[in-house]
């Protein structure tokens, strides 16, 4: 066995699978590529404990069960991103693309608070 599961509902390669791939998929970690245009939308999904890392400087608004955050990240940046569940926006002028680093033996429950967003 690989270690690759089966994608539930919320799986952000479910909602949206015109913005993340799978890029590597292991018994221990998934990797998720993220593209988007300026203006692009997604659908609610969830994302286990995660490491980010930014391919492109964006602007971002994330709306969370608690309200909304706003996000600005530059190129290069590398940052932890707690369990959550989350919507977001490119509400930028550039296209977004991030890599996903998924933990799969998180445990953590994910957080729907707009404090969780990427720092």
């Amino acid at each position: 066995m690989d270690g690759t599961r089966s994608p539930d509902a919320d799986d952000p390669v479910v909602t949206d699978p015109d913005k993340y791939h799978v890029v590597l998929e292991n018994d221990r970690v998934r990797v998720l590529e993220y593209r988007d245009d300026p203006g692009a939308r997604t659908s609610p999904h969830r994302h286990p404990d995660s490491v980010m890392c930014t391919l492109s400087t964006f602007d971002r608004r994330l709306h969370f069960e608690g309200g909304t955050r706003d996000v600005h990240l530059e190129t290069g940046h590398v940052g932890w991103l707690p369990a959550q569940v989350h919507a977001g926006e490119n509400t930028g002028t550039s296209p977004t693309h991030v890599l996903f680093v998924e933990l799969k033996d998180s445990t953590s429950t994910p957080s729907t608070s707009p404090d969780a967003a990427p720092a």
